[in-house]
Formats: C-alpha cells, sequence, structure tokens
C-alpha cells in the first residue's frame, strides 16, 4: 500500500506562518498525508526562532529543514542542538550548531530527511554536498531517505536528483520561492521537483513588498526588507511513496489558497 508525504515551500514571513498554521492540518487531511517536512528559514524572513519553530510543529510538521538563513536569528542556535526534528544544512562545517540528517519514525516505518544546502551562487564556502550525501547515505540501510536541497541553481539541483536517483525515494529543492512545473519520478525510482514555492504571501516578491526589491533593483541605498500583506498561499509538494521498496510511484505539485 501507497503512503503520502508532503513536502511544504519555505515559510515566509507572519503572514506565510499564520496561513501555514490555518491550512496545513486541513491539507494532510484531505491529501491522507503521512509523513510532513516544511521548510521554515524565512519564518522571520530571515531566520527562524524557538516560538516560530514550535508553530510550525503544532501546525503539523514532522520535521523543519532550514537554509542559508539558518542562524538569522540567534535565539535559535540552542534550540537546533536540543530539539533533534529541525535540520540544518549537513554540508555546513561540523562546528556549526545542529544537525544535518536524522532518522524518524512514522506509522509505515523509519524515514531519514537529510537537509542540504547548494554552492552555486550562495555566496558562501560549504562542504561539498554531493560528497556529504555519499556520506549520510553510508550511514545505515534505512530504506526511505527524503532530501531538501536548499540551492540557488537549478542545474545544481538537477545534478544533484540524477546523482542519487535510485539511493534515496525524494529530493526537493527550496529557496527560490518560485514553484516549478518539472515534478517527475527519475528512471531510478527517485521523486523530484526543482523547487516547492514557498508559504507566503501572494502579492509579493518572494515574500517581501514589492517596492523593498523594485527600490534594490534601481541601484539605491540598501534598506530593510519588510513582508508583503495580504492573501498567502501555501505551494507543496506531495510524494505517493511505495514504504517497501523505498520507490516514489508519483509527485504532484500542490498550491493552496484562501
Amino acid at each position: 500500500m501507497s503512503v503520502n508525504i508532503l513536502a511544504v515551500g519555505d515559510v515566509s514571513g507572519p503572514g506565510g506562518l499564520d496561513f501555514l498554521c490555518r491550512k496545513l492540518r486541513t491539507v494532510k487531511k484531505l491529501k491522507g498525508v503521512a509523513f510532513t517536512v516544511v521548510n521554515g528559514e524565512n519564518a522571520s524572513m530571515t531566520g527562524l526562532t524557538p516560538d516560530q519553530a514550535e508553530d510550525i510543529f503544532d501546525a503539523g510538521a514532522d520535521v523543519i529543514t532550514l537554509g542559508n538563513h539558518t542562524y538569522g536569528k540567534n535565539s535559535i542556535i540552542s534550540y537546533l542542538d536540543d530539539c533533534r526534528y529541525i535540520l540544518r544544512p549537513a554540508n555546513y562545517a561540523p562546528q556549526n550548531p545542529g544537525r544535518g540528517w536524522g532518522v524518524f519514525d512514522a506509522s509505515f516505518g523509519q524515514v531519514r530527511v537529510i537537509n542540504l544546502i547548494g554552492r552555486c551562487g550562495m555566496n558562501f564556502g560549504t562542504e561539498n554536498p554531493f560528497f556529504e550525501a555519499d556520506r549520510i547515505l553510508k550511514s545505515d540501510d534505512c530504506k526511505i531517505t527524503l532530501v531538501d536541497f536548499h540551492a540557488e541553481a537549478t542545474s545544481e539541483k538537477l545534478a544533484m536528483a540524477h546523482y542519487l536517483d535510485g539511493r534515496i525515494t525524494a529530493l526537493w529543492g527550496t529557496h527560490t520561492h518560485v514553484q516549478t512545473s518539472d515534478g517527475m519520478v527519475l528512471k531510478g525510482g527517485t521523486g523530484y521537483i526543482s523547487d516547492l514555492g514557498m508559504t507566503g504571501p501572494v502579492n509579493s516578491i518572494l515574500g517581501i513588498r514589492p517596492e523593498d526589491s523594485i527600490y534594490m533593483f534601481l541601484g539605491n541605498p540598501p534598506r530593510r526588507y519588510e513582508p508583503a500583506k495580504g492573501p498567502c498561499k501555501m505551494e507543496c509538494a506531495l510524494f505517493e511513496i511505495d514504504p517497501k521498496t523505498g520507490k516514489t510511484l508519483s509527485v504532484e505539485a500542490l498550491r493552496i489558497t484562501d
């Protein structure tokens, strides 16, 4: 019997967090979701607080993944060490707080979740995510492995998916906040989508007020970005998997609005 796994795109700002809290459990029930991973690194626009993490868990997330804004809020640092259900990129330098992957119990068995960050256009040095994925996959023989690859370049995301095809259950991209239309199952049985999209304001530029982004592109001096207001959406992907084989059977991109 197949089961459904839901991956939710970057929660962006207070509007996105509120929308997630209102909608996630309804979507999970409607789609028969057995396990849920939410990227929460932008709940504070640049970072996540412990209280916001708890809100995401209360909303129905089983695991929270992060990305380049992992340490945007100092208050999260000790929380990353204390809570095993929140992950930061595994290919950060090993002295960084937190953990990059874990094995979690689900109703259909154990699930390994890995959080990785790309190196193309991210403007800081990390370990090679391809080698880090190899290292983690050698750690045990968990049947089901899910990867959140927080990366800028679609080429890097696709390369990682093909590199891991047949060795993992599913890989989805986060970070660009724009949902892609390339949900697919690769020949080795790995589910894939280049980017989940975001959970946040519809009338925005990646979650921020359009005027703030336009101001920057016009070449003006830097100023603080403010979250956009108004109606929100939740963008995500549903992976139907076979828990016996660890293969993905289908991928469906979802966009939830009011």
